[in-house]
């Protein structure tokens, strides 16, 4: 049985080997600064927070999201990073993890949760074509560092 909830204290070290998996899937790399950054805000729980979903009490999938205002709308949650452990994609684990955020956003009125994926990862695409709705939006950057 998968069961969803904040990551705690205790989670620190598998956390930390599943979004450095994840980083690597968008070939990026971060400094250890920025995993000691994530974590701490996560623990903070007060601007960014974080699910993670154990399966026989093991993690094996990790959601980050956090809340910011709308101008148009009520206060949307945006679901930063979601990351599954490759062997356990498409039975659930990210479902479980989207539902969650939802109603955990829901509880706090949020309008809507939303979220982005590269077009050419069509694994986690499955998923998301099935449980939201894609609105045709283009991303562009500018990095300022």
């Amino acid at each position: 049985m998968i069961e969803i909830g904040k990551l705690k204290p205790e989670d620190r070290a598998d956390w930390e080997i599943l979004f450095r998996a994840y980083i690597d899937f968008y070939e990026r790399t971060l400094s250890q600064a920025m995993y000691d950054r994530a974590w701490k805000a996560f623990q903070d729980d007060r601007h960014m927070h974080a699910f993670g979903a154990k399966l026989d009490g093991r993690l094996v999938g990790i959601a980050h999201f956090l809340i910011h205002p709308n101008t148009s709308a009520p206060d949307v949650c945006y679901l930063q990073d979601l990351f599954t452990e490759s062997g356990l994609r498409g039975q659930g684990v990210g479902g479980k993890l989207i539902q969650a955020i939802c109603d955990w956003a829901g509880q706090r009125d949020c309008g809507r949760v939303y979220w982005m994926t590269h077009e050419s990862n069509a694994v986690a695409r499955r998923l998301y074509d099935k449980v939201g709705k894609n609105r045709g939006f283009i991303r562009y950057d500018i990095e300022l560092t």
